[in-house]
């Protein structure tokens, strides 16, 4: 299949990994695949562009910066994209966005009446949205496929749909590339942990609706059961200091909590110092990379039963599933530190589980049932 990756977001944001590792998975599983996306107003800044093109995906069309749907307005750059479409004899675009679904569903409508192409759109949340006049439109007959981040979250997403195309494909991580090991030395050093703490780690944005409150008020708990127990918070946020820092100073824990700020080349290393993943509320990507990265390095996870998380972890198998409470969360860390076995059996679970489900290649296998759908459908 001929396939043009949409997206009107320039940015190395949460959701553009996973576009950038399917396009990769299309283009090894013999499937021809290009992308179209704005540049970043720094050519320096780390970009969808920039990436992709290090993976080996070219970028064919160059779109306009901007932000919100623009029905009525971009007409050059709807025939932009329009010509491409034709140049290319593209047989499916996928757009990640609500801009750029607008922009595809304009540039499209003549090769999709035809059925020469279909617009699959991909929802990157794991809660169906709102029923709206709107959402009932844009992703019933204004999509041949939808593309959602689990199983789950395609059967909440049926009904709006209309039974119209519609496939959960987990996330993909380079699981060759973070196979279980131990951290390079003298990584906890310069991250202020001791060779033989017992830590717990949080990869996320530091947000207000991330729970940071439950986090640390169940490391509190923990601490005062475990004095090797440290809390490893991975990950920036513009109002970190409010949202986690104040409160781990005002818990009288803040000796023990880690604040490790975003880490770029030394991240995978960083990773692999966790001894157990917790995950409390999936952010703007609905894969939940982290988990899944954390899975392939061997490592098990705690988690809340947010969006996709029960069905990333397999409660009691890779890792443990708990309540919005910190004294559940708290008692589920120490279950796993207290028996080093079961924490061992979890995090070899959890890395078979990886290295199953959540690979480039199952994401190409399934996606590319969902477009062969679609494809089928509009012909019909």
């Amino acid at each position: 299949m001929n396939v043009l990756q949409l997206t009107s977001d320039w940015k190395w944001t949460g959701p553009a990994e996973p576009m950038v590792r399917l396009a990769r998975g299309l283009a090894d599983a013999g499937h021809e695949v290009c992308l179209a996306c704005p540049r970043p107003p720094d050519p320096g800044a780390r970009s969808v562009a920039g990436e992709a093109e290090r993976a080996g995906v070219g970028v064919a069309l160059e779109l306009e910066r901007g932000r919100g749907a623009r029905p009525l307005g971009g007409r050059t750059e709807v025939a932009r994209l329009a010509a491409l479409l034709e140049e290319r004899r593209i047989e499916v675009v996928h757009a990640w966005h609500t801009r750029d679904h607008v922009l595809a569903l304009r540039a499209a409508a003549r090769r999709r009446r035809r059925g020469a192409t279909v617009l699959v759109r991909s929802w990157r949340k794991a809660e169906a949205p709102p029923a709206t006049p709107w959402n009932r439109w844009l992703l019933g007959p204004g999509s041949d496929g939808v593309l959602c981040v689990s199983p789950g979250t395609a059967l909440r997403m049926a009904a709006l749909r209309g039974g119209r195309a519609v496939r959960g494909a987990f996330g993909a991580v380079d699981v060759g590339r973070l196979a279980p090991r131990p951290a390079a030395p003298g990584t906890r050093k310069a991250l202020g942990l001791e060779e033989d703490a017992r830590v717990v780690g949080v990869v996320a944005r530091v947000q207000r609706h991330r729970r940071f409150d439950l986090l640390l008020e169940a490391a509190r708990r923990w601490f005062r059961l475990d004095p090797r127990a440290r809390l490893l918070v991975v990950g920036r946020g513009t109002h970190r200091a409010e949202v986690a820092e104040e409160p781990a100073r005002r818990l009288g824990i803040a000796d023990r909590v880690v604040f490790a700020g975003y880490r770029d080349a030394d991240y995978t290393e960083v990773l692999r110092s966790i001894d157990v993943l917790t995950f409390l509320v999936p952010g703007s990507d609905g894969t939940c990379r982290a988990l899944l990265e954390a899975a392939a390095c061997g490592i098990p996870a705690v988690t809340t039963r947010r969006g996709s998380l029960p069905e990333i972890v397999a409660d009691g198998e890779t890792g443990l599933l708990v309540d919005e409470d910190a004294g559940a969360l708290a008692g589920a860390w120490r279950t796993l530190f207290d028996d080093e076995a079961l924490r061992r059996r979890f995090g070899a679970a959890a890395h078979a589980r990886a290295a199953e489900l959540f690979t480039p290649e199952r994401m190409a296998r399934e996606v590319t049932s969902l477009y062969a759908e679609a494809r089928a459908a509009r012909r019909r």
